[in-house]
């Protein structure tokens, strides 16, 4: 069968922006499984979100292993198990971008299935290290983890919630076309409905000159600022923790350090929607207040 270019399927699945681990470790191995089986209509997304949701499962009856036997093999064999699990659930997205064959039923499969597996890896990890030495530090540390996802993706949801109603403030308010980003500033890190937050706030005002610098440093390889996101956070707990036997360190460092980027971002928000009320009654009085960027700051405001 006839397969499309590998060129033409990074163009057509890859996301402006991402996460640096989907980036450097799973898009280059995604491409190319996607291209192979894009041909094979049977390979529909759903199918494919099924599949990766059954590898989860199996790292976590891995991960359960590991605590049961102490044998560290299986913790090694439950970390590869969901890497490959996270890999075909970023190839179904692939699939139904490059085939049309996305719906909203299996985005919402894709949602649902990504934080039960994450549950029950947390169940395998935790609840398995917990049998072994018994202590209650494995079964709090899994508590964490769980709500800590649960916290990140319920930020995403009402952060994207918030961006959407700011952009139809701005537009019924007839200020889109002066206000909302273009450009390079409008591109939303994979969310349509991200406006960005840098773009509408004075970034002299809030200190976030050196963040522009490095957002744009990281734009050419497709990485997101947000450095260490819900993607990190899951790696780093079921993949690089179980793999060098630490699982309590680099848990508790992984969920400060994205707890840090949350808290960022919230920062973002909330520095954003005080712009957007001040240009709404500006509007309202007659006067619209003249935006500057990053590029239009002195020297000395941006270092």
């Amino acid at each position: 069968m006839e397969r499309i270019a590998l060129a033409e399927v990074r163009e057509r699945t890859y996301k402006k922006r991402d996460s640096w681990w989907t980036v450097l470790l799973v898009d280059p191995l995604a491409s190319r499984l996607t291209r192979w089986i894009a041909p094979y209509r049977w390979f529909t997304p759903n199918r494919i979100t099924l599949l990766g949701f059954l590898v989860g499962l199996t790292a976590a009856a891995f991960f359960a292993l590991g605590g049961v036997r102490e044998n560290n093999w299986w913790l090694v064999a439950g970390a590869l198990a969901y890497h490959v699990s996270f890999v075909i659930d970023c190839i179904d997205g692939k699939i139904a971008r490059l085939n049309g064959t996305g719906s909203v039923f299996g985005a919402w499969l894709d949602y649902v299935f990504d934080r039960l597996r994450i549950v029950a890896c947390t169940i395998g990890l935790m609840g398995g290290q917990y049998a072994a030495t018994k202590s209650i530090v494995y079964l709090v540390l899994g508590g964490v983890v769980v709500f800590l996802d649960m916290f990140r993706y319920l930020n995403a949801l009402e952060n994207a919630k918030v961006n959407r109603e700011l952009k139809t403030q701005l537009v019924e308010a007839g200020l889109a076309a002066k206000h909302l980003p273009t450009g390079p500033e409008a591109e939303t890190d994979g969310n349509p409905d991200r406006v960005s937050m840098l773009a509408m706030v004075d970034s002299s005002t809030v200190g976030l000159g050196l963040f522009h610098r490095m957002r744009v440093a990281l734009r050419r390889s497709r990485i997101r600022p947000h450095l260490v996101g819900g993607i990190e956070f899951q790696m780093a707990v079921f993949i690089i923790a179980p793999l060098v036997g630490a699982i309590v360190p680099v848990t508790v460092v992984a969920g400060a350090l994205m707890v840090l980027f949350e808290l960022a971002l919230i920062y973002m928000l909330y520095q954003g929607t005080t712009a957007v009320a001040r240009q709404l009654a500006a509007a309202g009085n007659g006067a619209i207040p003249a935006q500057r960027t990053p590029e239009a700051e002195p020297v000395a405001a941006r270092s």
